[in-house]
């Protein structure tokens, strides 16, 4: 994700001269508000007068919330890097900004809108997203990156089932899955180019030696099959075919991961957190398949080794690591940096825990919430000057 040279003829804020730097900001800020007031909430001591039940709300705002400013962040700026072409900067990506905030309102809002206007308003802002990057990747004749865009519209049509579902029948089971799925596939897939890619760069330059297979057929495998068991999941996710499928993939991705050397990034946390956190895509599909085989073991344990491990570890790593490379700063992590990927991690083991030990959910719960505010609030305080103020010259 290395910036194209034709960035530096904008003028306008710093905060508004890539899609990095606002969508991270708001995305982290929000993902930290969001866990914060949903711990009251499942506890019954607050309530929520929108279009959603109280575990809807917290499922949506934080893969419609934060999950899609930070993808959105993230593609924003790794498309100009794609095609060559300018990057969304100034007015359209202030647009995109606001949309994203007005989903936020109307959402809140939902019990005076309806929930007819809050699904257009909030499913406004995946469309103009999908538009923007399809446009680019069109123009910039990238046929390779049409399939992220694919997953981006599967992602954009699970918002819209989410608010049809949860209106119709007063829960959104297929839209949260459906999204958690959209989700999964993009690390699967940017995932697998990035974290062998970082990996290599580093230790061919300080740690000689065995370096991560490159893409093969293990690794095609692996993607198709994941793809199968989250379509199964989908469809029946109960089901023993579904539970076979689930360790298949679960299994060859615990392989790919450990074809990519990440016991030997020890001395650099950037690149060891990136495979900490795709550890926990085969932990997910291989909880969720103790789950359709073991009723004893909770469904949530294995949702959120994805959405709190893989997701949130994940996502953490890569906006640290790009922040970094897009201001001007050294490629390394700081103590606050490590202090932040402990924080993310131990929100992922508890929360996990909190599901594998129902007797002890309320403390889990509230210990993993408070690790996960204190994770992405650290980012902001520690990454949102370098967000908003002009790119660092070194010397």
């Amino acid at each position: 994700m290395t910036p194209v040279p034709r960035v530096a003829a904008f003028t306008g804020p710093a905060v508004l001269s890539y899609g990095f730097r606002p969508f991270f900001l708001v995305g982290a800020l929000w993902a930290g508000l969001t866990v914060l007031l949903w711990l009251p909430v499942y506890e019954g001591r607050i309530g929520l007068d929108g279009v959603f039940t109280p575990t809807d709300w917290h499922a949506h705002e934080l893969l419609f919330g934060y999950v899609a400013a930070v993808v959105t962040g993230f593609l924003l700026t790794a498309i100009p890097n794609w095609t060559g072409r300018l990057p969304l900067a100034g007015l359209p990506l202030l647009v995109l900004v606001l949309a994203w905030l007005a989903g936020r309102l109307a959402v809140a809002a939902g019990g005076l809108l309806g929930w007819g206007l809050v699904a257009v308003i909030d499913s406004a802002f995946l469309l103009l997203v999908l538009a923007a990057a399809g446009r680019e990747v069109i123009a910039g004749r990238n046929w390779r990156n049409l399939r992220v865009l694919v997953i981006l519209a599967v992602f954009a049509l699970a918002n819209l089932v989410f608010h049809v579902e949860a209106h119709l029948w007063g829960g959104a089971m297929l839209g949260r899955r459906l999204a958690l799925a959209a989700v999964v596939m993009l690390i699967v897939l940017i995932g697998g180019r990035i974290i062998p890619s970082f990996t290599r760069n580093w230790l061919v330059r300080q740690n000689p030696g065995r370096l991560p297979a490159p893409f093969d057929r293990l690794d095609a495998v692996a993607i198709g099959l994941a793809v199968a068991a989250l379509a199964a999941w989908l469809a029946a996710p109960d089901a023993v075919v579904t539970a076979v499928l689930l360790i298949a993939a679960g299994l060859v991705h615990a392989v790919r991961l450990a074809r990519w050397a990440g016991d030997r990034t020890g001395r650099d946390a950037l690149v060891l957190i990136l495979h900490l956190g795709y550890a926990f895509v085969p932990l997910g599909f291989l909880l969720l398949a103790a789950a359709a085989l073991w009723p004893v073991v909770p469904e949530a344990a294995g949702i959120h080794a994805w959405s709190v491990g893989a997701v949130g570890v994940m996502t953490l790593a890569v906006m640290t690591r790009a922040t970094r490379g897009h201001t001007g700063h050294a490629l390394e992590a700081p103590p606050s940096t490590r202090l932040v990927y402990g924080a993310v991690l131990a929100a992922a083991a508890l929360r996990i825990a909190a599901g594998l030990l129902p007797e002890m959910a309320t403390p889990l719960l509230w210990a993993a919430g408070l690790a996960w505010v204190a994770a992405f609030w650290g980012f902001c305080l520690v990454y949102g000057p370098l967000l908003v103020r002009p790119r660092h010259k070194a010397g």
